[in-house]
């Protein structure tokens, strides 16, 4: 990989995630639904978009971009359940995308454990 391709993979990557910031910005500033809402709105895209088989060529495309936010764990919901009811049957399609997405959210859970033990929250 040159040094171009790698600016330009960031560039793409900062772009996409950007966009995707600013659009959840704009609902922020332009409608009444509350930062909680468009967080599932973000999510249920991921799903819908992984469903209608959109979502790889967005992730091919944007990498990182769409991956890290919630869109991508959306999508990684949607997959897991689709391919273990494919795998067991319809059981499978409540449980695939827990399977799925199991270490992303242990490795989140312990950080942020580890984190209120370094620093003391405090509500406002």
């Amino acid at each position: 990989m040159t040094v171009w391709n790698m600016i330009l993979t960031y560039l793409i990557v900062f772009g996409v995630g950007g966009l995707m910031c600013a659009v959840a910005q704009l609902l922020i500033i332009k409608t009444k639904l509350t930062p909680a809402r468009i967080l599932v709105i973000f999510l249920l895209l991921g799903v819908v978009l992984e469903a209608f088989g959109i979502y790889k060529p967005i992730n091919d495309f944007a990498q990182a971009g769409i991956s890290v936010p919630i869109i991508g764990f959306g999508a990684s919901l949607a997959r897991g359940s689709i391919e273990m009811a494919r795998q067991i049957g319809f059981i499978g399609a409540f449980a695939g995308g827990l399977v799925r997405t199991a270490f992303g959210v242990g490795v989140a859970v312990v950080a942020s454990y580890a984190v209120s033990l370094i620093f003391s929250p405090k509500s406002k």
